[in-house]
């Protein structure tokens, strides 16, 4: 029997628009934070990683806190749209003041700004948007294609959105004047680009009701109840898929704060802090066309499962192209591996909403109850644990190795440092990746599931 559809095209656009508003948030903060206080307010590598490790102290407690949340609410917008419309607005305040440190403060005051600042906005109200907007996808509709579609629209715009950014940012602050207020006046802007768009994007679907969303098969409603806390913390951790997407989640923004301080390697090492731009397309626009094609592969190789791991091999065969181009000294080749590996990566970005989808549904065929929204929890945790300790590391690394933004010639050590954070760590965070999808067949376990499911039924019903 043909599934049921519940999307039009401007549906599916409309939500995807919706990673605009977000990447103005990630991408301008996870590339260009860094750099903004080591070069611009002269802060230190070192201490500015310490104090993103320890903000994440705090924010391990949110992200099951505001899943939880979502799949109690009851309003007139739904379970997450609520959460995903008012949080943003504290994303667009938070984030104009972290490229707002007062330069005339003292080390401490600057420190303690920007502390306050970078926690609220990961811990309090990216993680309220973030979940609710993941979450719709297993909220609006029911139909798995349609999700993998969703997803595929999605980061489209994620991909584009990054890339613009990480492309003309550096101009536009030049273009500002340069300096402090220069990124200052960047960060309102993109605030309030990001503020436009996710108000649009909220209201461009419309969530199901409790009642169409328990339905199985049109044989049975399943009463849904409010699950408390604690009792939808231990539904996630006795979720053995759950646990993987959380670490190939965090992995991939490991990956990417590593792909980030790439600016730093193109800056001192390739002598050119323009190129940070040029290789930004050549992650993204791969990204982007692989994000084209999932819809169409899923359904010929019947299945994510498939998909993601022939993806993540190719992946791991192009970061050790760059591997290998790097200490060549071949830029165009380090382009070409980039633009491979990227491609490899591009499919799993595309349907890992639709993964979570049914890993949800994994713990309801096995528990008989639903967490959605504290399922999706896991792509906040993903980018703030991932991400936010990415940038640590990458800080506590360029301590080390004796950076300082200051000086226009880094030392040895530095530079070596660099080629291990640019060219080697992406290269064995892909291979962990690929050994975490490869026992991530949740499609498998849940046709068994139902299957099985089925079978009593029909021993029991005449």
């Amino acid at each position: 029997m043909e599934e049921r559809y519940y999307l039009k095209w401007y549906n599916k656009i409309g939500y995807g628009s919706g990673d605009i508003a977000g990447n103005v948030v990630y991408a301008f903060l996870s590339s260009f934070v860094m750099i903004y206080l080591t070069n611009t307010v002269g802060l230190s590598a070192g201490i500015v990683g310490t104090l993103i490790a320890a903000s994440k102290l705090f924010d391990g407690f949110t992200d099951i806190f505001f899943g939880a949340m979502i799949d109690r609410t009851r309003s007139r917008l739904g379970k997450a749209r609520p959460w995903m419309l008012y949080g943003y607005i504290g994303c667009a305040v938070t984030l104009a003041a972290i490229f707002a440190v007062p330069t005339s403060w003292g080390a401490a005051a600057q420190y303690a700004w920007f502390f306050i600042a970078y926690t609220l906005l990961n811990g309090v109200f990216y993680t309220a948007n973030n979940i609710a907007y993941s979450a719709l996808t297993s909220l609006v509709t029911k139909n798995n294609k349609e999700r993998v579609q969703m997803g595929s629209w999605r980061f489209i715009f994620a991909f584009s959105t990054s890339l613009l950014i990480q492309s003309v940012t550096i101009g536009f602050v030049a273009a500002c004047g340069g300096g402090a207020g220069a990124w200052r006046t960047v960060a309102i802007v993109y605030a309030l680009i990001g503020l436009l768009v996710n108000t649009l994007s909220v209201f461009s679907v419309k969530e199901l009701s409790d009642e169409e969303l328990s339905e199985t098969e049109g044989r049975r409603q399943v009463q849904q109840e409010r699950i408390g806390l604690a009792e939808a913390f231990r539904l996630l951790v006795a979720n053995k898929f759950y646990l993987m997407i959380c670490g190939v989640y965090i992995l991939q923004q490991l990956y990417g704060a590593m792909i980030n301080a790439g600016i730093y390697y193109m800056t001192y090492v390739l002598k050119n802090e323009n190129l940070y731009g040029v290789f930004s397309w050549a992650v993204n626009i791969p990204l982007i066309a692989a994000l084209v094609f999932t819809p169409t592969l899923v359904g010929r190789w019947k299945g994510m499962y498939r998909l993601n791991m022939r993806g993540y091999m190719i992946a791991v065969f192009g970061r050790a192209g760059v591997v290998a181009a790097g200490y060549m000294g071949s830029v165009p080749l380090m382009l070409a591996f980039t633009a491979l590996a990227a491609l490899g990566q591009g499919p799993w970005q595309g349907d890992m909403n639709a993964v979570i989808a049914s890993c949800s549904e994994y713990t309801y065929l096995t528990r008989g109850k639903r967490v959605d929204g504290t399922m999706y929890s896991c792509t906040s945790l993903g980018v703030k644990l991932g991400g936010g300790l990415g940038t640590a590391i990458a800080g506590w690394l360029l301590e080390f190795s004796g950076f300082d933004g200051m000086l226009a010639v880094q030392p040895k050590s530095c530079m070596d440092m660099l080629h291990v954070m640019y060219l080697w760590l992406p290269f064995a965070i892909d291979v962990v990746i690929l050994v975490v999808l490869s026992q991530m067949n949740v499609e498998g376990e849940n046709e068994r599931l139902r299957a099985e499911r089925d079978r009593r039924e029909r021993e029991v019903l005449p």
